[in-house]
């Protein structure tokens, strides 16, 4: 089956589905962007959860492009899937790392039963992955995934993230819904 792929500009933490995906840093414990606004509408039950996975199975922290999943807590979703994009280099390849994020979280997406995922724009904040490359990897990487998600959500912060995960479909003729 082949997800629906739908782009939103908007909020992530305001999001309906039944996993949002965190664009998390290693230590789990919350930060910036999109992480700390999941961590500050979640509550304190996500925070809680990632401590005890600190505790036990991430002593070290998660690995970049591996995914966990905790609780939603106070978010209108059942799941948070946790990964960590890498931070982008111009003296070295890490897409193959970024394309981990997407397919990791589909897999705990289909381990949890999940049928709708909302994804952020993994690493394109303080990582600074430019914009083009990381809709192109997300897209394209959603895309080639097998999954039994139905629908993988693309919820972009601003204009500029959602015109170009949009020039990125447009450019491949991929079919998708844009629900702005």
């Amino acid at each position: 089956m082949t997800a629906t792929i739908r782009l939103v500009q908007g909020d992530i933490t305001r999001q309906r589905a039944d996993a949002i995906v965190n664009a998390a840093n290693s230590s789990l414990l919350g930060g910036g962007g999109v992480d700390g606004a999941i961590h500050r509408r979640g509550g304190p039950a996500i925070l809680e959860e990632c401590r005890a996975l600190r505790a036990t199975r991430y002593v070290k922290g998660l690995p970049t492009g591996q995914a966990v999943v905790t609780t939603a807590g106070d978010l209108d979703a059942r799941w948070v899937i946790h990964t960590v994009g890498p931070v982008w280099s111009a003296t070295e390849d890490r897409s193959h790392l970024l394309a981990s994020c997407y397919r990791e979280s589909l897999r705990v997406a289909d381990e949890l039963g999940a049928r709708t995922v909302a994804f952020p724009a993994i690493s394109t904040g303080v990582y600074r992955w430019p914009l083009p490359d990381a809709a192109r990897i997300a897209m394209s990487t959603a895309r080639a995934t097998d999954t039994r998600v139905e629908e993988i959500r693309f919820v972009l912060f601003d204009a500029a993230a959602h015109a170009a995960f949009a020039a990125f479909a447009a450019g491949t003729g991929e079919g998708l819904t844009d629900a702005r």
